[in-house]
């Protein structure tokens, strides 16, 4: 008897526990990648999208980027209307035109990337961001047209530029050629842009790889990453393959760089827009 009254008390608080689940709406929890944390999503979306445990930066939105570092009511978003062709008819288990509407639909955007202007602590700013939801943040022709512009943009203005990149698509290969010339077409504008003695702050977040690592995101006069973000052109298991040899604990984190001089510094999310308000404030003084 007592063996079938435990039982049945088992029996009874699994079925509660099983209802309370059923009961309980979906969303409202994530669960760290880094440490297994369950975080309750309004918390996690106060701090920044940060693992209040371990400090793992959760990938953040183009819309939302823009909203943690541009004063609120201030930003004004240039060449939205801008959208992608197909311009080789490109077919593989998706058509490219497919693939488009697809993250259109999914993200909200026409295209990877955010740029306009707005006032960072009250400070005329313009900006571009770059959006790993849509094809992994890869650079296509809008994309690279949006930046071009907003940075000729800036020099035109005298404007200080903020770029955040996080792309682990590099070139839109989907778009050939014209895909690849982006990355001469950003450069040449920051070219310009430095030419005219305004500043360039680059901001690499996680993944930042390939076209977009090897052009504007690594010309930054200032190069910022947030910490642990993977940086590089090729991933560590491609190089590893070719090389044949095993690669140092860390080889493309942000410390990793940091250690070996590649970028300027490693800023967590918390503190990015009052870093970014003072670099303002030091080198572009009003």
């Amino acid at each position: 008897m007592v063996m079938v009254s435990a039982f049945s008390d088992k029996t009874r608080v699994s079925a509660i526990r099983a209802v309370k689940r059923r009961e309980m709406p979906e969303g409202l929890w994530t669960k760290c990648v880094e440490c297994g944390e369950i975080i309750y999503n309004k918390t996690l979306e106060e701090d920044y999208k940060v693992c209040p445990k371990c400090d793992y930066h959760f990938t953040l939105s183009a819309p939302e980027r823009v909203a943690q570092l541009i004063d609120e009511g201030t930003f004004s978003e240039m060449d939205k209307d801008l959208k992608s062709a197909d311009p080789l008819n490109f077919k593989g288990p998706k058509s490219y035109s497919s693939k488009l509407k697809e993250d259109q639909l999914a993200t909200g955007l026409t295209d990877a990337v955010i740029t306009g202007e707005g006032l960072m602590n009250q400070r005329p700013v313009a900006i571009g961001v770059t959006d790993s939801r849509f094809i992994m943040g890869s650079m296509g022709s809008v994309v690279g047209e949006r930046l071009t512009r907003v940075i000729e943009y800036a020099t035109k203005k005298k404007m200080p530029i903020v770029i955040v990149s996080g792309s682990g698509g590099g070139a839109r290969m989907y778009e050939g050629m014209f895909s690849l010339m982006q990355m001469a077409k950003t450069s040449q504008a920051l070219a310009k842009h430095h030419e005219a003695r305004q500043l360039f702050v680059s901001i690499l977040t996680n993944p930042t790889m390939a076209g977009i690592m090897a052009s504007f995101a690594s010309l930054g006069d200032l190069i910022l990453a947030e910490p642990k973000a993977l940086i590089g052109f090729t991933g560590p298991r491609v190089i590893e393959q070719t090389i044949r040899q095993k690669l140092p604990d860390g080889f493309q984190t942000s410390e990793f760089l940091l250690e070996h001089g590649m970028i300027d510094n490693i800023v967590h999310r918390r503190q990015m827009k009052t870093m970014l308000s003072q670099l303002l404030d030091f080198f572009q003084p009003t």
